[in-house]
């Protein structure tokens, strides 16, 4: 059965759509703070021993409890559904990893074997937002580089990066579990959001 949704479905105007997705972010926004409001109770009230604790009070625990865990069911199914919607009004076709990564390659101008676990790789880039916004670019800071395997960059980077040889092309998606998290990166990346890279190796050695 086809689920697809039409791509027709998003043909609004620029602004319209930008505005449609800035929306989405705050919504998440607000979640998160209370995400983050009930896991504060919950560790403060965990730590506090108390004389006579009640039935009644293990149940209410559990009901916050059981809040959190839907707060961050709901989270994960908004974005995935944020990520898929993305992809199909760009009609990009794109594989998928069993973490939930997102690639296509450019494989035209790619030579050699793919990148190695301790190699060091350098590579032109471009992230986005799924809004359109570019946040970061190498036109800006230059070329980025790191050592494959040795962690310091994005989880999800470093896992597309493992499918690139040098000259190779990609566009990756990264869910937020395999970008910044729950907190964003404290700069241009908000909490829970996922980001688009766009890159090409340049070096491999």
């Amino acid at each position: 059965m086809n689920l697809a949704i039409p791509i027709e479905k998003y043909d609004m105007k620029p602004n319209v759509l930008k505005y449609v997705l800035n929306m989405t972010i705050i919504k998440k926004r607000v979640l998160i703070r209370y995400i983050f409001l009930i896991g504060m109770f919950l560790f403060i009230n965990a730590c506090k021993p108390r004389e006579g604790t009640t039935q009644q009070s293990s149940i209410s625990m559990d009901e916050l409890a059981e809040s959190l865990e839907k707060a961050n069911r709901y989270l994960v199914r908004t974005e995935e559904e944020d990520i898929n919607d993305f992809v199909q009004r760009h009609t990009w076709v794109m594989n998928k990893t069993g973490t939930g990564l997102r690639y296509w390659i450019d494989t035209a101008n790619g030579s050699g074997d793919k990148v190695a676990y301790g190699q060091r790789v350098g590579f032109h880039y471009k992230v986005r937002l799924l809004n359109g916004d570019q946040i970061y670019s190498s036109d800006e800071s230059g070329p980025k580089a790191f050592i494959a395997g040795k962690g310091g960059v994005e989880t999800g980077l470093e896992e597309g990066i493992k499918l690139l040889r040098r000259g190779d092309k990609a566009k990756f998606i990264l869910p937020s579990h395999l970008a910044f998290g729950l907190l964003g990166d404290g700069d241009k990346i908000p909490p829970k959001t996922p980001i688009i890279y766009e890159l090409e190796v340049i070096t491999l050695q």
